[in-house]
């Protein structure tokens, strides 16, 4: 080897002798690899003979309940047509209040008033309101201020009973006027009215009667 003048250094002496061992190493796997597939016999996969069994998924439709027929209707009955034979000579009598005589009626039932609850009393005379003025006087103040000022009005319907003195002795509200306040408010009038009494038959009698109380703005 020519001396070049150039001093090699260890590492520069183990690369060049690494190049040579690396194609040797490549040499032989590649031979130990080809007498592998050449010499040794191909692996083959045995066959375990497992034989599997095809499931089929088998969809029933859906069980449908017949209802029964309904039941046959009964037909209605022939309606029958009586024949009522009436005599052209029957009259009915007039009726007067002079024919009823109210003197021997029975007592009413005991513990009940007349004046508890709104009844029938027959009267021929219609009680009249005496003290109108008073009363718009009355039912001025009563007048909620709240509903006033905000120009809510109203119109309550009451029942009254008024005594054969002609005061009001007890009441109901009819109608309803829509608002709790201006009912409460016509039930405090109603204590101030004087009426003439009711009368049957020129005799002065108590009785139930009607009266509008009406609440407004002028």
């Amino acid at each position: 080897m020519e001396d070049t003048g150039i001093r090699l250094t260890a590492n520069d002496h183990f690369k060049r002798a690494s190049t040579n061992w690396t194609q040797v190493g490549l040499l032989v796997a590649v031979g130990l690899h080809f007498g592998l597939f050449v010499l040794v016999r191909p692996f083959e996969a045995a066959d375990m003979g497992v034989v599997v069994d095809e499931l089929e998924a088998v969809s029933f439709p859906p069980e449908v309940k017949i209802p029964p027929p309904p039941e046959q209707i009964a037909r209605p009955a022939t309606p029958r047509v009586a024949q009522v034979e009436m005599s052209e000579d029957i009259t009915i009598a007039p009726t007067t209040f002079e024919a009823v005589s109210t003197e021997n009626l029975p007592p009413p039932p005991a513990g009940s008033s007349p004046a508890d609850r709104p009844s029938f009393i027959p009267f021929d005379t219609n009680p009249v309101l005496l003290n109108q003025a008073e009363v718009r006087r009355i039912l001025e103040r009563r007048y909620p201020r709240t509903l006033k000022d905000a120009g809510i009005g109203g119109r309550v319907e009451l029942w009254l009973y008024v005594t054969e003195q002609g005061t009001v002795e007890n009441f109901e509200v009819k109608t309803s006027s829509g608002n709790q306040l201006l009912d409460e408010a016509a039930g405090d009038v109603v204590q101030a009215m004087r009426f003439t009494p009711a009368k049957n038959r020129d005799k002065v009698t108590a009785v139930w009667v009607s009266q509008f109380v009406k609440f407004e703005v002028v």
